[in-house]
């Protein structure tokens, strides 16, 4: 090879397959030019998209190693060459891991631009070299690039490489901040490391790991491993890294990101895939994330496909990998279901004020294998929308609230005040004994009674007609304004004295004799005869509220 030359040896179906069609839009082609200046060592790519002229314009420049005039001919310009197996060197200079490999993604631009323009600099000298679509497919297999510069001289500080890409596909799109969350999908950003972006002149966008997941609201997030319980006997799972997260709403289909994208060396080698065998499962439709999968690189069969969008799960370690992450997505899923349930509980208690995990504790368990399962089905609905979580939990809780049988009594107000304590305790012939009291003490404040026993103060305060010191039903009158018969009205004032007496009767005299806690623990007197109880008393109440003095 002449050493004044630049010469391409090919074959045009390669160049055709591995450029136009693998390469057919701006991002993939833009991730081939930012590894390779990854792998020459630069700090700095900049990638200046221009179309305010008619003209499309992309230029990629970086500060890297860049190349001489020899290098461009035995690297550059070799179709097919790895890097790592002729330089027999798997690390830059400065110590990264190189992610090339195949020696293909140089191919990439004439997937967009039919007119390629290169100028490199390296120890104090300048190469130039243009490259066109057209002539390459008339050659039959050896392409001699236009030399435009050649060793010519530069500051000898100035390094790295400057590509131009012209005669740009019309449909490519140049949206800045589009390509920038495109691109950081395709690479773990380094802080030693940037990619930034210009607009025609407007201030630069840079391509950073937080654009990632920016357009995602995140409710659940796992460290791997560190926030992952899940073991089994895969060698390599120390060695797995990255950050997964499972969204508040279903991510959306068009957005290529549900599943888990894997990367290697900081570029991506396999699309986002759910690993679980089954894309029906609820959380398909909420999981995302990366992980690192570096010693794939080491194995000495080459695994990644070609345009490095999945990687060969019939080979026998990747075989082992897979069923690595399966099972780690399926435990995944059990801890999200975990996870989002106790996060929806909170939120929805701190703002309906509810205690979730307190209310269910508080139902009967007949009620409450009711009550959970509906409101489980409720917070996990994500499409809902809080509002109507929160709305939905303080309607059921209205209907059935913690200690819902007490509250179905609808008991008067005075029942509730002596009652509540003892009942929610259990203690229910004390909870009825204290409505009792307060019941007695009532009777003998409104009455007057002298009275010293229970008995005796329901005798005085509505024994028969003219002897009781209060009226239950005298000043009722009839819908058409006239006066009951007084039978009726004997009748009521009697029933509320019996009444009264016997339940004086049945609170106060059994503990004359017996203990609260063996009436409570032998169930003669149950929760149900607590309520009974007390639905008695608030009705006695209520007539008390509404008697009237004697005249």
């Amino acid at each position: 090879m002449p050493d004044s030359e630049l010469i391409m040896t090919f074959d045009p179906n390669t160049i055709e397959h591995l450029g136009v069609r693998m390469y057919s839009t701006l991002p993939p082609v833009l991730a081939e030019l930012i590894a390779n200046a990854h792998d020459a060592d630069a700090e700095t790519v900049t990638l200046t998209l221009n179309d305010e002229n008619e003209e499309k314009e992309i230029v990629v420049e970086d500060d890297g190693d860049g190349m001489s005039f020899d290098e461009i001919n035995r690297k550059f310009l070799r179709i097919g060459r790895n890097r790592r197996t002729d330089d027999k060197c798997d690390v830059t200079p400065k110590g990264r891991k190189i992610i090339g490999k195949k020696g293909l993604g140089k191919l990439s631009f004439f997937g967009i631009a039919h007119q390629i323009k290169i100028s490199t600099r390296q120890a104090g000298q300048e190469n130039i070299f243009s490259m066109e679509w057209e002539d390459i497919m008339t050659e039959e297999g050896e392409y001699r690039p236009k030399i435009l510069e050649r060793d010519a001289p530069c500051l000898p500080e100035a390094h790295g490489t400057k590509i131009v890409l012209r005669q740009i596909q019309r449909l490519t799109d140049f949206t800045p901040d589009q390509l920038a969350n495109s691109l950081s999908k395709m690479f773990i950003i380094d802080s030693d490391f940037k990619v930034k972006i210009i607009h025609n002149s407007k201030d630069p966008i840079f391509v950073s790991n937080d654009r990632r997941f920016s357009s995602l609201d995140k409710e659940v997030e796992w460290k791997v491993p560190s926030d992952s319980k899940y073991e089994d006997n895969y060698d390599n799972a120390d060695r797995i890294v990255g950050r997964l997260m499972a969204t508040k709403k279903p991510i959306p289909e068009n957005t290529n990101m549900r599943g888990i994208t894997l990367f290697s060396r900081n570029k991506l080698v396999n699309s986002p895939k759910y690993f679980s065998g089954s894309t029906s499962s609820h959380f398909f439709s909420y999981l995302t994330g990366w992980l690192k999968v570096d010693f794939i690189d080491d194995l000495e069969e080459d695994v990644i496909a070609t345009n490095r969008q999945s990687l060969n799960w019939g080979h026998e370690e990747m075989a082992d990998l897979h069923n690595h992450l399966h099972g780690l997505t399926n435990w995944l899923e059990r801890d999200w279901r975990k996870k989002r349930k106790e996060k929806r509980e909170k939120k929805i208690s701190d703002e309906t004020k509810i205690n979730l995990p307190d209310w269910f504790g508080k139902l009967p368990e007949d009620i409450r294998g009711n009550v959970e399962p509906l409101i489980t089905t409720i917070i996990g609905n994500a499409e809902l929308p809080d509002e109507t979580h929160n709305d939905a939990v303080r309607r059921i809780h209205n209907i059935a609230p913690e200690y819902p049988r007490y509250h179905w009594r609808h008991l008067h107000s005075e029942v509730r005040a002596a009652s509540r304590v003892d009942y929610q305790r259990s203690d229910y012939y004390r909870a009825f004994y204290e409505a009792v009291k307060r019941y007695v003490d009532a009777v003998k404040r409104k009455s007057g009674s002298e009275q010293t026993s229970g008995s005796g103060i329901m005798g005085d305060a509505f024994g028969k007609n003219n002897h009781a010191l209060l009226q239950v039903a005298a000043h009722y009158k009839k819908p058409d304004g006239n006066a009951f018969q007084s039978t009726t009205i004997q009748n009521i004032q009697e029933g509320q004295k019996h009444l009264s007496m016997g339940v004086v009767t049945g609170g106060r005299n059994p503990l004359s004799h017996e203990e609260i806690s063996d009436l409570r623990d032998s169930h003669l007197f149950t929760e149900k005869d607590c309520l009974d109880a007390l639905s008695l008393l608030s009705h006695l109440f209520t007539r008390l509220d509404k008697a009237q003095k004697k005249t």
